[in-house]
């Protein structure tokens, strides 16, 4: 809870000091818990346009938005945390200045923001930002241009959650699903996508040479997705093989597996014995 002296010039000076001692405290905190550092580190807008692929963009004009849908920064600044708290006094005459500001109740001007999904990065008004959070404001005026991805911004948190968006919109250049098929196809690590990729390239080859016919990108996605990838995923689950991976990972370690094994590219009752097989000495062992 805020408490003020009635003196705007010194509460704005403790409003800083408050917010620079809970940033120390906070960072303090996260080094004894061994928090990755990009915990608390802005998102960087271009990084995240990159991973996610830009598509085109629209001024929306004058908005009024969540204070906590703002998540990054255009130019990358290091004078704020995650949570836009001053990481050292070199911004503290600024801030102090539009705390005062606030205080007196003298009109702000709005922030510049971009909107990707449903986050914000910061143009311009990282202080204003920073200090309408200190003094508990739920919500701020900005001027947004929105921002179209080729994949949706949901479930971006932190910077590591980049590499995976990243690995997973160049999967889909090379592999086009679409609808429920570009839903359902889903791992955890960027790397699997890669591997992934490989995988239904491979698969497309060899059903291109079995036809005598060349087939464009988004067939063979399609065909895989339905003739290779649903049998599978139905075959596994009958098995009992999904375990606690996700549907599309478990395809990957049993497709691998089944050529190790058999040395074939077919699925037969042989191959599903042999790998549930494999699967249970794998559970006793562990």
């Amino acid at each position: 809870m805020r408490r003020d002296t009635g003196f705007p010039v010194a509460d704005s000076e403790n409003d800083f000091l408050k917010v620079r001692r809970s940033q120390v405290l906070s960072r303090l905190a996260a080094w004894l818990r061994r928090v990755p550092d990009d915990v608390n580190i802005m998102l960087p807008f271009d990084e995240v346009v990159a991973a996610l692929g830009w598509q085109g963009e629209r001024v929306l004009g004058l908005r009024v938005i969540r204070l906590a849908s703002i998540v990054g920064s255009v130019d990358r600044t290091r004078d704020f945390d995650r949570r836009f708290r001053p990481t050292s006094a070199r911004v503290r005459e600024r801030w102090q200045r539009i705390a005062l500001a606030q205080r007196r109740g003298e009109a702000v001007p709005p922030i510049d923001v971009y909107r990707v999904g449903e986050l914000h990065f910061v143009r311009d008004g990282h202080h204003r930002v920073s200090v309408a959070l200190a003094l508990g404001s739920e919500t701020i005026e900005a001027n947004v241009t929105e921002v179209r991805t080729r994949l949706s911004a949901e479930g971006i948190r932190h910077r590591g959650d980049l590499i995976v968006k990243g690995y997973r919109r160049l999967f889909l250049e090379r592999v086009p699903l679409t609808g429920a098929a570009r839903a359902a196809v889903l791992v955890t690590d960027a790397w699997d996508y890669a591997q992934l990729g490989e995988h239904v390239e491979a698969w497309g080859f060899r059903l291109m040479q079995d036809e005598g016919v060349f087939l464009d990108r988004a067939t063979i996605a399609r065909r895989w997705y339905e003739e290779e990838y649903q049998p599978v995923v139905g075959m596994l689950r009958q098995a009992d093989l999904i375990g606690d991976r996700t549907e599309t990972e478990a395809y990957l370690w049993v497709a691998a597996e089944r050529y190790r094994l058999i040395r074939t590219h077919h699925w037969t009752d042989e191959v599903i014995a042999a790998l549930r097989d494999k699967h249970d000495r794998g559970r006793r062992a562990g």
